[in-house]
Order: C-alpha cells, then structure tokens, then sequence
C-alpha cells in the first residue's frame, strides 16, 4: 500500500487530520498533489497589512473551495491558526506590493470585496471566471492602492445594523457565491 502517498504511521495510527475520508492516511505531499488535479480557476489574494488574525480563516475557505492559489500581498508573516493547517494543502504566494501582485496575475480580473461607497452589490454581478478575489484586513479593509488596481469592488447584501460582516465570514460568502455562478 505504501507507494509513496500515505504515511505508514497514519495508516498504522488513525489520521486524527481535518481531511475528508479520501485524504486518510496520506502525506501532505499527496494530498496537494491530488487537489492540484482539481482545482478552480478562481484565485484569492489577502492584502496582510495588519498581520488580521481572519486570514486563516480566509486560507481554510480557499482551501474548501479548492481554489488555484492564495495570494498574501504585504507581510509574509501571518496568524495560521485560522486555517487549522490548511495552507500546507495550497498554493500559496507572496508579494511585497500590489503591483508585484497585479504583474503575477497578469491578465485575471482582480475585484475586491469591500463594503465602501460606489460597490457593485454582489447579487447584482456576474463574477468574472478567471478572476482573483481580494480581501482587505478586517479592521481598515483594502488599501486605496488595491481599490486602484481592482476592476470591480463588490460588497455583500447586508440587512440588520452592523456596518459590515467579518472578513473571513465575508470570504466565504463570495467564493460561494463564485462557485455558483460557476461550478454548480
């Protein structure tokens, strides 16, 4: 059974991980290399300005959705608690700037996600496929640089009196509601 996919120890032990039935007993490398075969175009990129402990959160959504790649843009460090280990599953890459950013995603359509004046609410717009979905921190949202380099800004339906969803929460509702428009 060992072929190089599954650790002896986990399969002699019981894989106690966070993955699905068909991951158990596999190495990390294994399992990034089957979710490789698999992934969705949409890509989601995290401006790190602030070191906002809801970027793990947001890496564990991505990883749900099995998105392409995760961009950090800023800081590289980052709170990984969130993403309950999550990240060692996916493609992961930094960038000092924005613009180093928009130059590795070329030609993908980059909409932000941002509750700010002049948003396309979200039930209204087709998100594009190929495209990247940004996030801000949780507290000062995207920097004036990224809404520059956005096509789109698009902000989430909201009803009672907060003035805004949590990030990661908020992260997950967009990567849904691209997987609608686009997977199911």
């Amino acid at each position: 059974m060992n072929d190089g996919k599954y650790d002896p120890d986990l399969v002699k032990n019981g894989d106690k991980r966070n993955v699905i039935d068909e991951f158990r007993g596999m190495t990390v490398e294994a399992i990034k290399a089957e979710l490789d075969t698999t992934r969705q175009p949409l890509q989601i990129a995290i401006e790190n300005l602030e070191r906002d402990f809801n970027m793990g959160t947001i890496v564990r959504n991505a990883n749900a959705f099995n998105v392409s790649t995760v961009h950090i843009i800023g800081k590289k460090q980052w709170n990984r608690r969130g993403a309950m280990v999550t990240d060692r599953y996916m493609n992961i890459q930094y960038h000092a700037t924005v613009d180093d950013f928009k130059n590795t995603v070329g030609n993908l359509e980059i909409i932000g996600i941002d509750n700010i004046e002049g948003s396309q609410l979200l039930g209204d717009v087709k998100l594009p496929r190929d495209a990247v979905l940004v996030f801000g921190s949780e507290g000062s949202g995207l920097s004036e640089v990224m809404i520059a380099a956005c096509q789109h800004v698009v902000a989430i339906e909201q009803f009672g009196s907060t003035r805004s969803l949590n990030v990661g929460v908020a992260s997950g509702i967009a990567m849904y509601a691209w997987v609608q428009q686009h997977v199911l």
